[in-house]
């Protein structure tokens, strides 16, 4: 029997040695090169079941050589894997034709998985779309590179050449609705218009109206007939924002939209077809609604068809200094004087739990950019603007000689979340946030005490190993044992 070959380009050759090691124990041949050309000789020879390319490479963008392999050789799935870890490259090598796409650094057992999986699973051979423009600025829409958002571009990049229904889950200040925004940029709807309404926003005896629109006469103060957001959204993406605050009658009318692909105006007669994508997200728990008889299970499983849940900031930790830096950078390019963040301030921002997540990050960043004299915003400057903060995150000092239990410091840091929640008006949140932060330290510390090594991780955590793997991607957490 014939081992499978996989085909690598990639111009690190620790890489390369380290994916040929890996390949060839796992039952492949391999053959590695720095060269994009040397890749692509291989390929018209027709040699290799499988390609794996870096994006940069010194001869040619490896993003360019996947449409020339689908239109050769369309059975022939490519892997592309990249520094460059952003949303935009994740899009394009899917919209190219890519069978996957890896950011790097990536686990060597997530590598096998993809390559197990473009053996078994056979390529469309259909023809390769142009790859897409998003509509708008060259600004990254999303920005982040640790693996939780790492996740989300992969399941964005999948979703751009589908009408799917996604449900996006996340808390107040996340940013839903920039990754509905890049859902619509970068689809194929982008020609249409994106139009967005918050539920919560508006009074709950005319959301009707506002979704649907209404005649002219239909209630006390109608005068004129009004376009409902599903109209405006005609050919493009409607974003319904906190959908968990519709009222019931505005869910049902919604659910037969869903159903039915036709609506009525409030006091109309003439169904009206729907041509919408529908992008719904929430900060609430929608199963606990369900159970209270405050959603309807049906709708529920109607607009849950693709879940994309959004990490708050402090578990991606590792973003932080990333997002200040753009933001610095978006204050500069509208006229704010030129800052920087010092190591200790930079240091003390991603400790911070931010628990008004990216929206709070930002407005912090603008606010120092306009008020602060200093071209450098220090740690001292950061501790004054957090006091607020520090006050309430500063655990409370033991008295006499009672000893500072988990039970002790679970107890304060739940009545940090209370005050975060209060402040903020969420519901729903205490137990997933206090979970996560137990979690969290506790994954990192087992795999720092293992070295990385996530079998010995996940026997010392009691946890099977692809439950510590999921939790891992979850929390964001980066695994010192890996490539790249």
């Amino acid at each position: 029997m014939t081992l499978p070959t996989i085909l690598i380009a990639d111009d690190d050759r620790s890489i390369r040695t380290v994916l040929t090691q890996a390949l060839g124990r796992a039952g492949y041949q391999v053959r590695a090169t720095s060269s994009v050309a040397t890749l692509w000789r291989w390929v018209e020879d027709g040699e290799g079941d499988v390609v794996i390319t870096d994006v940069i490479m010194p001869d040619e963008n490896g993003l360019d050589l996947v449409p020339r392999v689908r239109r050769i050789r369309p059975e022939l799935p490519v892997i592309v894997m990249s520094a460059q870890s952003t949303l935009t490259t994740a899009v394009q090598a899917t919209q190219r034709g890519a069978f996957d796409y890896l950011p790097k650094p990536f686990d060597l057992a997530d590598l096998l998985a993809v390559v197990d999986r473009a053996l078994k699973q056979p390529l469309h051979t259909s023809s390769i779309p142009d790859a897409v423009k998003p509509s708008g600025d060259d600004t990254l829409p999303l920005i982040g590179r640790s693996p939780a958002m790492q996740e989300i571009y992969r399941v964005i990049a999948r979703l751009t050449t589908t009408d799917l229904t996604v449900m996006i889950n996340g808390e107040s200040g996340a940013g839903k609705e920039l990754v509905a925004r890049a859902l619509h940029d970068y689809g194929r709807r982008r020609a249409g218009p994106f139009v967005a309404i918050n539920m919560a926003a508006i009074p709950r005896e005319l959301i009707e109206s506002e979704l649907f629109g209404h005649e002219r006469g239909a209630f006390t103060g109608a005068t004129n007939r009004h376009t409902g957001r599903f109209e405006q959204a005609n050919g493009g993406t409607l974003f319904l924002d906190e959908i968990g605050d519709m009222p019931p009658e505005a869910q049902t009318r919604l659910l037969r939209v869903l159903q039915e692909g036709e609506f009525t105006t409030v006091g109309g007669r003439q169904p009206i077809r729907a041509n919408a994508r529908i992008v719904a997200a929430t900060h609430r728990d929608l199963r606990a609604l369900i159970r209270t008889g405050q959603f309807r299970e049906d709708l529920f499983y109607r607009l849950n068809v693709v879940p994309i849940r959004l990490p708050p900031l402090r578990e991606r930790p590792d973003d932080i200094p990333v997002l200040a830096q753009h933001f610095l950078n978006k204050a500069q390019n509208e006229g704010l004087p030129a800052k920087s963040i010092d190591p200790a301030g930079m240091a003390m921002l991603s400790a911070y739990r931010w628990p008004g997540n990216v929206r709070e990050l930002e407005n912090l960043i603008r606010r120092l950019a306009a008020l602060v004299p200093q071209p450098v915003i220090t740690e001292a400057i950061l501790t004054q603007e957090l006091s607020d903060y520090a006050a309430v995150e500063e655990p409370a000092t033991s008295t006499g000689d009672e000893p500072d239990t988990m039970a002790a410091v679970v107890e304060r840091h739940v009545n940090r979340l209370l005050a975060a929640i209060r402040e903020s008006g969420e519901e729903g949140v205490l137990y997933e946030r206090a979970l996560a932060e137990l979690e969290r330290p506790l994954i990192r510390m087992t795999l720092a005490e293992t070295r990385g090594n996530q079998i010995r991780a996940a026997a010392l955590l009691g946890l099977n190993r692809n439950t510590l793997r999921k939790k891992i991607r979850e929390h964001g957490i980066g695994v010192q044992r890996r490539v790249g």
